[in-house]
């Protein structure tokens, strides 16, 4: 048996810790906060997207930065063991649109109870508000944690799962990629992601909180196309977010960190633009009194409609009757590809995930253990790893911090 010290007790902390306790171990978790699980506590707007209910193949798509790293770890432990481990423990679950896997409650709070009974079944230590100043390691190997306090608690195996830069507020202030470091781990850069973005112009703020679905998003670096996706997004009084946007990010989100980029944005995706120009056609021919301002109602939400109409350049007031084909086909190509100049990604603060993390090439895929000092374990967040929007970076956490649990000898 060995005695497993965990520092974060979030998702992969918490989850680690109980595989570890199960094997047999005498784990203890280490939780600066007063509380654990506060970032999941938040996540997926309080209701918990825990995991993704699709085949493994497709987790593993969903990936955006090392991509292979995972493959181990996924297969070791799916998204199945992970639905499967929170039924068994009491918390029933419901799969949503997208395959997207929440507590059946709808409560974050149910994840977290769920893991702090199990903790308790299993006998794990849960240290809350007691900060970890740095790791102890002898000849190349851990050794114990150096606390906030002063006080040294020794041990044979440390999982290091203190999360990201994102949600600041939480307790992820980046702890974990110091303790890497100081082990002698190199740190990718970091970037917020899975995060809103600002825009340029000013219209946008004029459609805060109106979200549009089956929308066609395209991200472009002048004619080069960076990123495309279908999907849900939402107008903000900043810019652009919702999942369609906040996945764009996690592909863009470092090149959008060195220059504005356009967001092209097709309101009618399933339409060619000859199908659109046919239903404009059909509309407007039922109402050719109307001014044009007044013409748009079966064909666009109320709050875009002054918007559209501005943009087109067809006079408010003008009749139906009166607007010209090229006039027509202007609008055909507005609601096709509107477009938005996105100058910046939102702070840290609004991030859902931080891009980069502990460099993945000094971690043994099979283990998570350190290739550099034996003993030491990386899970989560603090990993270089991360995925699109819809609980595959949840995944990531459960199945990286099954492995770093279940791998101590």
């Amino acid at each position: 048996m060995s005695k497993v010290l965990i520092i974060g007790a979030g998702a992969a902390g918490m989850y680690a810790a109980v595989t570890a306790a199960r094997a047999g171990h005498q784990v203890h978790v280490f939780e600066k906060n007063d509380k654990a699980g506060r970032k999941l506590f938040i996540t997926g707007k309080g209701r918990c997207n825990l995991t993704n209910d699709c085949d493994t193949e497709e987790l593993l798509q969903a990936v955006k930065s090392n991509r292979k790293f995972l493959y181990s770890s996924f297969y070791t432990h799916t998204n199945q063991d992970v639905i499967r481990f929170f039924q068994d423990n009491g918390m029933p679950v419901k799969t949503e649109r997208g395959g997207r896997v929440f507590p059946a409650s709808d409560h974050s709070s149910d994840v977290i109870r769920t893991l702090e009974r199990q903790m308790s079944k299993w006998g794990v230590r849960l240290h809350l508000g007691t900060e970890v100043r740095e790791l102890l390691t002898e000849e190349g190997r851990i050794a114990g944690l150096l606390l906030g306090d002063g006080t040294r608690e020794t041990g044979d195996a440390c999982i290091v799962a203190t999360g990201g830069f994102s949600y600041p507020l939480t307790g992820s202030t980046g702890d974990g990629y110091r303790f890497a470091r100081e082990a002698g781990h190199s740190v990718t850069d970091l970037v917020p992601s899975l995060v809103p973005v600002e825009a340029k112009e000013k219209w946008v703020g004029d459609l805060m909180g109106l979200s549009l679905r089956n929308i066609e998003l395209t991200v472009k670096d002048g004619k080069k196309e960076l990123y495309r996706d279908f999907g849900e997004m939402l107008f903000t009084h900043f810019g652009l977010s919702g999942p369609v946007v906040l996945s764009a990010t996690s592909e863009v989100g470092p090149r959008l960190e060195k220059g504005p980029l356009s967001f092209h944005i097709d309101l009618k995706p399933a339409l060619t633009p000859e199908q659109l120009d046919q239903r404009i056609l059909r509309d407007f021919g039922e109402q050719k009194n109307r001014q044009f301002k007044n013409s748009l109602g079966k064909l666009l939400p109320a709050k875009l409609i002054p918007v559209v109409v501005g943009l087109s350049g067809i006079s408010p007031e003008k009749k139906i009757h009166d607007i010209s084909r090229e006039e027509r086909r202007g609008l055909v190509s507005l609601l096709k590809d509107l477009t938005v100049t996105a100058v910046s990604l939102r702070s840290w603060s609004e991030a859902i995930i931080t891009k980069g993390g502990v460099s993945v090439r000094e971690i043994d895929p099979a283990t998570m253990e350190s290739k550099k000092i034996k003993g030491l374990y990386f899970a989560g967040e603090v990993l270089d790893l991360d995925a699109v929007t819809g609980g595959f970076n949840l995944q990531i956490a459960w199945s990286t911090a099954y492995l770093a649990g279940s791998s101590i000898p």
